[in-house]
């Protein structure tokens, strides 16, 4: 994809600027910040702004509250943990439009911050409402777009914002923008993708935007389940999402025809009531009562032989329930895999980060996305419409 204009190049001294962070972070049950990478992530584009004498005012979404006011929502933690990151203060606005708004945002100083309120408070953002993006375009003079996680969504903030004003791309974005692009643009070959995690029909418009691009699929979880389902291998209990036989019997003949290979489990681990721990079988071997938690060990051999030698592999999603560590071993075995060998490697999408890190494989990437669908659109080829209206470099 073509790069797009950077921050670097913003006239931003003494101007106010609207800066779009992706700040929708985990909170703990205690209120606070439970995970603050993507606050972390977007810190080279503030400091940055803050060195260059900007006057930045934060625009952010947390949760779902579904276009209403919802004060377990509010992004008060979020600028608890921001302030302690800057070394500086960052005042939270109650509100993401209005009177107050307009007052702080007018009171900023060279080199301060101001965190408006939850953006999905109002019906608006996820709406594109004009009126919306007009309101809060009139707060700024210049746009920033450093939330890469929710460039896939046509809102005001994203896009109906950056049409009214001269508008940049972050550190973080242009990042993005930059590795994911060696995965749809020439990736050095072999080229493989290892998918898992469930949403089996969310994921596989992902799946079938790899055939004839890839080399070699890698499929585990209960992604791979309708495709065993589709061979004829029984597997027990496993739940299995209904309605899927015939494309999943489809995908597999489309990737003979372009010549893209598809690792599917031999062996899994399985689940029983009543059983003391885990057991081992052949898939097609499954007993009735056993549910299918994880790729076996034959498995695991498999797909680390698949992965041998390859200069350029995708990852996202576990391959088992890993977030138990009884059903864990699979998705570290083949990614730990990884490790010391060759070639360019990317995490994406989802709780693939997280995952990666409470695994200890985070370390064999040499990237991992902040975004979540994004990350994913983008790598099918898709056009996304936050960065499709920033202007190219």
């Amino acid at each position: 994809m073509t790069a797009k204009r950077g921050v670097g190049s913003a006239p931003v001294k003494g101007r106010r600027v609207l800066v779009r962070v992706d700040f929708n972070v985990p909170l703990d049950p205690q209120g606070g910040v439970a995970d603050d990478r993507r606050i972390v992530e977007a810190l080279p584009t503030l400091q940055h702004l803050r060195a260059a004498g900007a006057r930045s005012i934060l625009l952010s979404h947390l949760g779902r509250p579904g276009g209403r006011k919802d004060p377990r929502l509010s992004l008060r933690p979020v600028v608890r943990r921001l302030s302690a990151l800057l070394g500086q203060p960052v005042p939270l606005a109650d509100d993401a439009v209005g009177v107050r708004a307009i007052d702080l945002s007018a009171r900023l100083a060279n080199g301060e911050f101001l965190m408006l309120e939850n953006l999905r408070f109002h019906p608006g953002e996820e709406a594109n409402d004009p009126a919306f993006a007009a309101q809060l375009a009139q707060l700024g003079e210049v746009f920033v777009e450093e939330a890469f996680g929710t460039v896939h969504r046509a809102h005001a903030s994203t896009v109906g914002v950056p049409k009214r004003l001269p508008s940049f791309a972050g550190f973080l974005v242009e990042r993005e923008v930059r590795e994911l692009s060696r995965l749809v643009e020439r990736p050095e070959r072999p080229y493989a993708v290892i998918v898992g995690g469930a949403k089996v029909a969310d994921k596989l418009p992902l799946l079938e935007s790899f055939l004839g691009r890839a080399d070699s699929i890698l499929v585990g979880g209960a992604l791979a389940h309708p495709f065993l389902a589709a061979g004829g291998a029984g597997l027990g209990a496993t739940p299995i999402e209904p309605g899927l036989a015939g494309t999943a019997e489809e995908f597999l003949r489309r990737s003979a025809d372009v010549g893209t290979g598809v690792f599917l489990p031999s062996d899994v681990v399985v689940e029983r009531p009543g059983a003391s721990a885990p057991s081992v079988h052949a898939v097609g071997d499954v007993p009735a009562d056993a549910v299918v938690q994880d790729i076996g060990p034959a498995t695991i051999d498999r797909f680390v032989a698949a992965l041998r030698g390859a200069r350029t592999v995708f990852w996202n999603g576990p391959l088992g329930r890993a977030e138990d560590a009884r059903f864990a071993a699979g998705t570290r075995g083949v990614l730990g895999s990884l490790a010391g060998t060759s070639g360019y490697r990317v995490a994406a999408g989802g709780d693939s980060a997280r995952v990666a890190q409470e695994l200890g494989v985070a370390g064999v990437f040499q990237f991992i996305s902040t975004g979540g669908g994004a990350s994913l659109e983008f790598v099918q080829g898709l056009e996304l419409p936050g960065l499709a209206v920033l202007p190219d470099a």
